[in-house]
């Protein structure tokens, strides 16, 4: 018989395997019997786990990525691990389905999740701007695709404007697409967050998004449901294609941008069969060292925050936040400093406001021109910079 293993990233957070879980559920009960579940990492059943118990009852087993864009996990953690799989069991055909990818039927149900939020109710789409928001990722074939759903979600909905941006890992950020957002003064804006599943993640973003709205009180600000809210039939259908696709062999995975096999910007170094085998040892290592803990990196030495909201960063704000993480670059120090660009400090008139922790001083009226002495004199070598000192948090 035929067997399906879904795969899906993993997570510590008992919210999103419990949705996850669900949809696994789900499936199962349009394919009694012959389908699993199974995780790159952070969660058992591992893929290769799953793939060998399948593997015992069935002729041909289809694994299914349950990942929006073809990135990292897709190239190479699952081919490695289907390799692996071919050794076991011989007499067993496997094969891959595709991502989710960019496909109509998405572009559909991110629209349908979108028009879930009240925001959207009397045909305000004219008056509303849109946050699309992805994970965001080291690949940039992944990022691409992402911002090329966003285009096509705009395509004929009549919305103000809508503008990509990522949660991490890459740019724009959330905050930064928020607040170009804001300077078009719309009436509306609706973030439609583009994540399969829930989990900490997305609290993380509707409490922003809360932040945000509250700091913004003229303007009505909402967070739409994610994809799996809702809608599981659609999402059910959108895997069993990709399954029938990789049964019959007739959708090959979309290399032509795949930063392993065509040289990308900053990327070249990646090309080829050996760089991709390596990429993947190397990551499966790291996640292998630091899955007992929820942070991979060294502790910071110092955080320093710079006021972002409009007044100081019409004082050029923007611009020393950027020179402080040059000169910290420059000086090796990037790794045990974090400068952040935060919200409103409280010292509307007085800035740009720089404060650094766990020092407790704040600075004023910082300037571009400054951040060279800050960052050598306070940042690094741990002397307060005592002509633009604002206050001392005891």
């Amino acid at each position: 018989m035929n067997a399906t293993l879904l795969v899906g990233h993993g997570s510590r957070d008992p919210i999103a395997l419990r949705e996850i879980g669900a949809f696994a559920e789900a499936y199962r009960g349009r394919h009694p019997g012959a389908a699993e579940l199974a995780f790159i990492e952070l969660a058992r059943p591992s893929v290769a786990e799953g793939l060998a118990a399948l593997a015992e009852r069935a002729s041909t087993v289809a694994l299914a990525p349950l990942f929006l864009f073809t990135a990292r996990h897709v190239k190479n953690d699952i081919p490695l691990a289907l390799e692996a799989a071919r050794r076991a069991a011989p007499g067993v055909r496997f094969v891959s389905a595709q991502a989710f990818g960019v496909h109509p039927r998405l572009v559909e149900l991110a629209f349908e999740r979108a028009a879930a939020s009240a925001l959207l109710e009397n045909d305000a789409r004219a008056r509303t701007a849109v946050v699309m928001l992805g994970r965001g990722s080291s690949d940039p074939d992944a990022n691409a695709d992402f911002c090329k759903l966003a285009r096509l979600f705009a395509e004929g909905r009549g919305f103000a404007q809508v503008q990509p941006a990522f949660v991490g890992v890459t740019r724009p950020s959330l905050e930064d697409a928020l607040e170009m957002a804001a300077r078009a003064r719309p009436e509306r804006l609706l973030v439609v967050p583009y994540l399969l599943f829930s989990g900490v993640l997305l609290t993380k973003i509707r409490d922003k998004v809360a932040q945000f709205g509250a700091r913004y009180p003229w303007m009505h600000v909402d967070t739409s449901p994610h994809l799996a809210d809702g809608a599981l039939d659609a999402l059910l259908d959108h895997v069993d294609q990709r399954v029938g696709e990789a049964l019959e062999g007739s959708a090959p995975l979309p290399c032509d941008t795949c930063q392993y096999r065509v040289p990308l910007a900053g990327l070249q170094e990646n090309v080829g069969g050996l760089k991709a085998l390596l990429w993947s040892v190397r990551h499966a290592v790291t996640h292998t060292q630091a899955a007992p803990h929820p942070h991979a990196h060294r502790a910071l030495v110092k955080h320093v925050l710079v006021c972002g909201n409009a007044d100081c960063a019409s004082r050029g704000s923007v611009a020393l936040l950027e020179a402080l993480r040059r000169q910290l670059a420059a000086a090796g120090k990037e790794r045990e400093v974090r400068v952040t660009r935060t919200g409103c400090m409280g010292r509307c008139g007085e800035g740009p406001t720089v404060a650094v922790y766990p020092d407790g001083i704040w600075y004023r009226g910082v300037l571009e021109s400054d951040a060279a002495e800050l960052c050598r004199e306070h940042l690094v070598h741990d002397r307060i910079l005592a002509r633009l000192v604002d206050q001392i948090m005891q």
